[in-house]
């Protein structure tokens, strides 16, 4: 008997089992809540980050607004307090303009660091249980 093939897990960004990044929002390119990704997330929203209104302000003046609710995509809008998984680079240009939002680093994917630093990371983290 052949043994069933296991899906690779997901690391985070400490090189430790990817764990959700929220439960009652259905967040990441899978829509699953975890910040996993995969070759044709082109965005790659992998970073796990709690929304501030001066974040959700940043990232409607750059063209995203993930304010708004569009019932038509199942999207509730996000306010502050909610996680979501968000593109790397989009986190990136918020810490570049001194406001990035705090980040889960449990639940931030791996391949995050190839767009940020681990350190910046670490700067803004949510701290866990």
């Amino acid at each position: 008997m052949i043994a069933p093939i296991e899906k690779k897990r997901s690391k985070n960004v400490l090189g430790e089992t990817l764990k959700p990044c929220c439960t009652n929002l259905k967040t990441g390119w899978y829509r699953n809540g975890s910040c996993e990704t995969e070759p044709s997330d082109t965005g790659r929203h992998v970073i796990c980050a709690q929304m501030t209104n001066e974040f959700l302000s940043f990232s409607q003046a750059m063209g995203n607004d993930l304010s708004t609710p569009m019932p038509e995509y199942n999207f509730p809008g996000l306010k502050t307090g909610d996680c979501w998984c968000l593109c790397a680079a989009r986190w990136q240009e918020a810490f570049e303009a001194g406001i990035p939002p705090k980040v889960r680093l449990s639940a931030c994917e791996e391949s995050a660091l190839e767009v940020v630093s681990l350190d910046d990371l670490k700067a803004h983290q949510i701290e866990e249980d």
